[in-house]
């Protein structure tokens, strides 16, 4: 018989802000969106891969691949709160994590986006504060730096 035995080694909680040039409703919806493909966005291959199993108005449900960066299998539930928020829950082998989003319009065109993860670490040696905070940074800029493409060409579509 089987038994898998769980210790927690390592719970913490991050927060980060990020300043987006684009107006709430078009951050939201491109946050929220949730594709495939999204991985791709930070450009790196040991990024994981999503599979997005079911989107609805109010929920979204994902599974993910990972390739080297943390475990090899999660499951990610997503519940939106619009028009200014979403929560996920994500359990993974060797990371679970909570995390809420909230926009604020910072501006007519500006939107401050915070995020609060809590995660808990399943393994001995999880990645340091530092390094974890390098990481959602970097991961974070390049999201931004994608809406904001987006939304520009969007302005430019409109005229």
């Amino acid at each position: 018989m089987y038994e898998l035995k769980e210790s927690v080694m390592s719970r913490r909680t991050i927060r980060m802000s990020k300043v987006i040039a684009a107006p709430l409703p078009f951050v939201y919806r491109w946050c929220t969106d949730f594709r495939d493909d999204d991985y791709k966005i930070v450009g790196f291959p040991n990024y994981p891969r999503k599979k997005i199993l079911w989107k609805t108005r109010e929920h979204r449900i994902y599974v993910t691949r990972y390739t080297k960066r943390r475990g090899k299998h999660a499951a990610g539930f997503v519940t939106l709160k619009p028009p200014r928020a979403w929560h996920l829950d994500f359990v993974g082998e060797v990371e679970d994590e909570v995390a809420d989003y909230k926009l604020t319009k910072v501006g007519p065109k500006q939107t401050r986006l915070d995020i609060v993860w809590k995660e808990v670490w399943k393994t001995r040696y999880p990645p340091s504060v530092k390094e974890e905070i390098r990481y959602i940074h970097r991961n974070w800029d390049k999201y931004v730096a994608a809406l904001e493409k987006d939304y520009a060409k969007s302005v430019r579509a409109r005229g």
